[in-house]
């Protein structure tokens, strides 16, 4: 499932029932929809009704690849032409010019629930043979003869807390499962993802724990939530979200939210917010910038196509030509611009950056920061590094509490963090995110360092 519902530049259609053996096509989204059309209204109705057809015909459409219908269940498309179940589709049909113009016009137009981000699923019927509680066909026909515009049908039909999502972006979309197994010790917003989906199927489970917090860090909490959901959908209880896992995940979460039913309980937008999900551009400062700022100069460490710049939480010129030359380097759209994408491969790029780096690195120095916000229930090596070296630091800051160094970021972890705040006069928030993290480890070096300067040397810090 995409972070946010853009419209598919191809869709595959099986056609056929799901299970029988037919050909599988892949078309042009836009004449997806010309053909759909075609074939189920016809062009000499009025353009209200066959707009409002057209509109349900494209947020049917776009909820099934949206949510994975078909691939969650081990299919390799993305919708049927079976009349049963899914919308008609004649391959190699002729498109009626008045259809074809009008889906140029409004075919990345779609509808949804106000207050939800998914394409609603917009189920219709002919009206005639077949009635239904979505959309009639024949039935807007008379609504457009009595004035009704194209809004007007589809609220008659699907209520009136719906609105039209216009000029949605157009892209190719790949498969939402990550390619790589997540398990203990993983980061990442598919991380993320998987605790969200993770926690709402405990409602109806609820013999699978609640995962807390939800932060993108594949800790022990995830691993006995995943670990539950797999004894209950009858899965290999390993702990690790493979392929299967995961769309065995999003086909449950699918169901639970009911998003295939005209009775969906939607996904808000907080069900979908990444890691980083603030859009950053110049003239922005803050926190969220310097994280940016570090994020592109440790990697460009090693791409030496981005250049280095100041940590100074200042998103000016240098800091846009750095975005830039990253979304260059990495094939994003080149805007100058930090919004979900850009944001999602910086962060994957620094945590590959991570992981390929050598054993000795780390003997040799501190640890880069981790990549993720580490707070109340955040656990695992970095957690660890983070209490050594606040109990390293509080030998010389004794208001610094000890801590017990086991991998938890509990309660004394958070209020050795607000002591470290307090005393080096920094915001207290118990929380470390990039610029705590590389003060702290900081603070750490010189201490560890200065312990080799003689007696009379000033070590080039106070002594609290």
């Amino acid at each position: 499932m995409p972070n946010l519902p853009v419209i598919p530049t191809y869709i595959t259609v099986h056609l056929g029932s799901p299970d029988s053996d037919a050909q599988n096509v892949t078309v042009p989204f836009v004449d997806y929809i010309k053909n759909v059309a075609s074939s189920e209204i016809y062009p000499t109705w009025p353009e209200s009704a066959i707009r409002a057809n057209i509109y349900a015909q494209i947020s049917y459409a776009l909820n099934r690849i949206y949510t994975e219908y078909y691939p969650s269940r081990g299919y390799d498309f993305d919708i049927t032409n079976s009349i049963a179940i899914d919308q008609s589709f004649v391959y190699g049909r002729d498109i009626f010019e008045n259809i074809s113009q009008i889906v140029d016009e409004i075919f990345n137009e779609y509808v949804r629930r106000s207050g939800t981000i998914e394409p609603y699923f917009t189920a219709y019927c002919d009206g005639r043979e077949i009635q239904c509680e979505g959309l009639e066909q024949w039935g807007t026909v008379t609504l457009a003869e009595d004035g009704y515009t194209p809004y007007e049908i589809l609220q008659h039909y699907y209520g009136d807390n719906i609105e039209i999502v216009q000029n949605a972006p157009v892209e190719n979309i790949s498969p939402s499962y990550p390619g790589r197994d997540l398990t203990l010790g993983s980061v990442g917003n598919d991380v993320q993802q998987i605790q969200i989906r993770l926690n709402r199927i405990s409602k109806n489970y609820p013999g699978i724990p609640k995962i807390y917090p939800v932060d993108g860090v594949f800790d022990t909490s995830t691993q006995n939530a995943v670990l539950e959901f797999q004894r209950v959908f009858n899965l290999t209880p390993d702990g690790i979200v493979g392929k299967a896992t995961w769309y065995r995940i999003q086909a449950i979460y699918n169901a639970v939210k009911r998003l295939n039913d005209l009775a969906s309980e939607g996904i808000s937008i907080g069900e979908v917010t990444g890691l980083f999900d603030v859009e950053l551009s110049e003239g922005d400062t803050g926190s969220e910038v310097f994280e940016l700022q570090y994020l592109l100069s440790l990697i460009g460490n090693y791409d030496e196509e981005i250049p280095i710049i100041a940590l100074d939480g200042v998103f000016g010129p240098s800091t846009e030509a750095a975005v830039r030359a990253f979304q260059r380097s990495y094939g994003i759209n080149e805007t100058g611009v930090v919004g979900y994408q850009t944001w999602d491969m910086l962060y994957r790029a620094y945590i590959g950056i991570l992981s390929s780096l050598p054993e000795e690195y780390f003997a040799s120095t501190t640890l880069p920061y981790p990549g993720t916000i580490l707070r109340i229930g955040s656990s695992g090596e970095s957690v660890s590094a983070l209490q050594e070296y606040l109990n390293y630091i509080s030998d010389t800051y004794t208001q610094i509490p000890k801590v017990t160094v086991d991998g938890v970021y509990g309660e004394g972890t958070e209020n050795a963090v607000r002591a470290f705040q307090r005393v080096f006069g920094l915001p207290e928030s118990g929380i470390v995110s990039s610029r705590l993290w590389n003060t702290i480890t900081s603070v750490y070096r010189d201490l560890y360092d200065g312990n080799a300067v003689s007696v009379s040397q000033y070590p080039g810090y106070n002594i609290g």
